[in-house]
């Protein structure tokens, strides 16, 4: 097994003593630092190869923190103003998961960059911390690279924001298989429109 292969599985083992000890040091460090900071390199470069990183010019890295938790309405005093199905503040859960927020908030810090993947990192009792990769659009290294300027293309602008990374398209539902028949032909909505709309001839 090659080296990245033993990476793998030490990290399919985080409750071993090594890992333990590991993760926490690196939860107290990277805590000491801003909520969103470039990085020179992947913390974990076999998980960051799988997923499209390259050690080469046009390759971005950022680590971002999110807080960890559900989502609470932010209403005036807990006034919600509605009917009472719709009057819950503390135990509602937002629609995505906490790696593709994190996703959203690197691809607006960085406007001119797209966003490829994100990977976990490290937690705490308070925060999760995730790592992006980022490709430059500009960078010849990029546009010339026939494997990756497909994200060149101006219709991947933002895909963070839209649900089409990986951790997005997770949230939509968007896989194959038995368990996401309720997205197929493109969305939920699509999916449900399509179900319960009736399309009559007009001579039958």
């Amino acid at each position: 097994m090659g080296c990245y292969k033993y990476l793998e599985e030490l990290y399919k083992r985080k409750q071993c003593d090594l890992l333990r000890f590991n993760l926490r040091i690196r939860a107290w460090q990277y805590r000491q630092l801003t909520a969103i900071h470039r990085i020179t390199r992947p913390t974990r470069p076999d998980k960051a190869r799988r997923l499209g990183y390259k050690a080469k010019q046009g390759y971005v890295m950022y680590r971002v923190r999110v807080k960890r938790g559900g989502r609470k309405r932010p209403v005036p005093k807990g006034r919600t103003m509605g009917k009472p199905t719709n009057q819950g503040i503390n135990e509602l859960k937002f629609q995505r998961s906490l790696r593709s927020q994190a996703e959203e908030r690197v691809g607006r810090k960085c406007g001119g960059l797209r966003v490829l993947n994100s990977y976990w990192v490290a937690e705490d009792g308070t925060y999760k911390y995730f790592e992006v990769i980022l490709v430059d659009p500009a960078h010849k290294a990029i546009r010339r690279d026939a494997r990756i300027n497909w994200i060149v293309n101006p219709v991947h602008k933002h895909r963070e924001m839209r649900g089409l990374t990986a951790a997005g398209q997770a949230n939509r539902g968007m896989f194959k298989g038995s368990k996401y028949t309720k997205s197929k032909g493109g969305s939920r909505r699509h999916n449900w429109k399509r179900r319960n709309t009736i399309s009559l001839r007009r001579y039958r």
